[in-house]
């Protein structure tokens, strides 16, 4: 004989199941696994930066989605994902009594194309910029040197997040268009006020 549920069992099943409700009627849905076309091949990352830690976070996470990707080897009959500028930019957006910048805002702008190892495009060339703000003392200078290359390396990361979904995008739609390609001097510069 089983024992009858016990009441806060009861109010914690009733409070998943609201939750979950809530949930599903305001458009939450977990994220999918990144698409990839079935055709692409192996892909090959190039940057203008053989190191680049963009480049090499791209690659693993391409990886991690089941990609065979490297940045090393070479181009020909492969995919290839370009990475062809990175642009970091700080500007200062307060001061104190003294005139010394305290809140600064840092930029991040990469530009990229993606094509198919036919050479045809797959993801034309875009920008993809980002902004964060962070706090700098200007009495503990070690201090604020540490958070802006913490910053830095989330901005590298929500980069590479948004480069991923944005071939993920183009990867489940019917047929992705082919816009004319930017010139250099279309480019934002991310030291330039918003």
């Amino acid at each position: 004989m089983t024992a009858a549920p016990t009441r806060p069992r009861l109010l914690r099943g009733a409070a998943i199941a609201v939750l979950a409700l809530v949930l599903s009627a305001c458009g939450f849905h977990l994220r999918s696994a990144l698409t990839l076309p079935q055709d692409v091949g192996p892909i090959r990352v190039v940057a203008r930066n053989p190191y680049s830690p963009l480049a090499q976070s791209v690659v693993q996470a391409l990886e991690r989605a089941g990609a065979d990707a490297t940045a090393e080897g070479a181009v020909d009959g492969k995919a290839v994902l370009n990475i062809r500028s990175e642009k970091w930019g700080s500007l200062p957006i307060s001061v104190d009594q003294f005139g010394r910048s305290q809140e600064y805002t840092l930029r991040y702008a990469v530009v990229f194309s993606f094509t198919r190892a036919d050479g045809t495009v797959f993801v034309p060339q875009q920008v993809v910029e980002m902004a964060r703000d962070y706090i700098s003392s200007p009495t503990n200078a070690t201090g604020a040197e540490s958070e802006a290359e913490l910053l830095g390396k989330e901005m590298r990361k929500d980069m590479t997040a948004a480069i991923l979904r944005r071939i993920d995008v183009a990867a489940r739609s019917p047929r992705p268009a082919t816009p004319v390609e930017p010139t250099d001097a279309t480019l934002p510069d991310p030291t330039a006020p918003p």
